[in-house]
């Protein structure tokens, strides 16, 4: 039979309901998620970052744990016993060497654990002077950090949602921290401190044994270094607040404080993020040269600034101890910087279009 190029009958097969299996073939709903969710499942994909990530984790981890079942202290000085002579052979002693003291419990078959970077010219063992000192260092990073985040989102909002003369007046603030120079900013409120009688006041608590040197670091992070963050959630503020979610939270009575909260701040995640976590390496960069200077943390409490400055005395014979805690401060902020931009690639809205 002939079959004309123009046929007016329908198909009927065509207006069958379609089975179970078409309609998830055809049919493929996305589950539900979250900004959040989302940002993690691209940072996972980023093996560099990750990487990074667990390297922190693992040198944070260690510098928690290991202390905790390390048989030497930081602070004690090895072959020194009451009512004894002190033991020379302990000082500088080379990675798994033994004092004389020590041989002799070897000989008479004892066990004794080894000194994994040898000993420093006090005769310490180094390995935990150096844990001691990457904590030290962690701790003076994320909380100056912590400082520099509060005060520069607070800062930054109220001069960006505001405007006006608000604006005007802490933009200009702002421009007068920035003249101020933070070394020497550091160094006087240092001294200030050290006259004020302030180290009988911190006597018996946890700022006693990191001294005043780096109180008076984490005040000038709070005094000064939260200036670039201000400005950076200020920029971000000031072009989000025009968009049409504003404009309809103002319509329904919201107060600033919660369109702040609720609208601003989480659309300025991304910058947030990786200026703190930029923020980080900077900060241990910090304590790292004033306690290079002598401006850290008091003795004998170490940090890897310290640890460099000591191992000077000794360069040419004893060379490794400068090189342990300058790996260690480039591999932890390499980590640092590295995780940093994975944050950033997976939680800026604008790079994942």
């Amino acid at each position: 039979m002939r079959k004309f190029p123009i046929n007016m009958h329908l198909n009927v097969d065509s207006f069958l309901p379609a089975s179970d299996a078409e309609k998830e073939y055809m049919v493929q709903m996305r589950p539900s998620t979250t900004f959040f969710r989302d940002g993690v499942k691209r940072l996972l994909k980023n093996k560099i970052a990750t990487i990074s990530f667990i390297m922190i984790i693992i040198i944070t981890l260690a510098c928690i744990l290991i202390p905790l079942f390390w048989p030497y202290k930081y602070d004690k000085q090895l072959g020194i016993s009451l009512g004894k002579p002190v033991d020379p052979t302990y000082a500088n002693l080379r990675p798994f060497e033994y004092g004389e003291t020590e041989q002799a419990k070897i000989a008479a078959g004892e066990t004794v654990f080894p000194h994994i970077f040898g000993t420093d010219s006090a005769g310490r063992d180094y390995f935990i002077r150096v844990v001691y000192g990457t904590r030290i260092s962690l701790l003076v990073g994320f909380f100056a950090s912590l400082i520099v985040l509060v005060i520069g989102m607070t800062v930054g909002s109220i001069a960006g949602y505001c405007g006006g003369k608000v604006d005007i007046v802490i933009m200009r603030i702002v421009d007068i921290i920035y003249s101020l120079p933070d070394m020497l900013m550091v160094i006087l409120l240092s001294a200030a401190l050290n006259n004020s009688g302030l180290d009988k006041l911190i006597q018996g608590t946890v700022l006693e044994k990191i001294g005043l040197n780096i109180l008076s670091l984490f005040i000038v992070f709070g005094l000064l270094y939260w200036v670039s963050m201000s400005r950076l959630i200020r920029g971000q503020i000031l072009s989000l607040r025009e968009q049409e979610y504003v404009l309809a939270a103002r319509a329904c009575g919201a107060k600033p404080g919660r369109i702040i909260k609720k609208h601003l701040m989480p659309n300025c995640i991304g910058v947030v993020i990786i200026s703190t976590a930029l923020q980080i390496p900077s900060a241990i960069f910090t304590e790292s040269y004033l306690s290079f200077l002598g401006l850290g943390v008091n003795a004998p409490m170490p940090s890897l600034g310290s640890l460099a400055s000591d191992a000077l005395n000794g360069i040419h014979s004893y060379s490794y101890r400068l090189i342990i805690p300058a790996v260690v401060i480039s591999l932890i902020v390499l980590s640092l910087n590295l995780f940093g931009d994975g944050l950033r690639d997976a939680f800026d809205p604008k790079l994942n279009k």
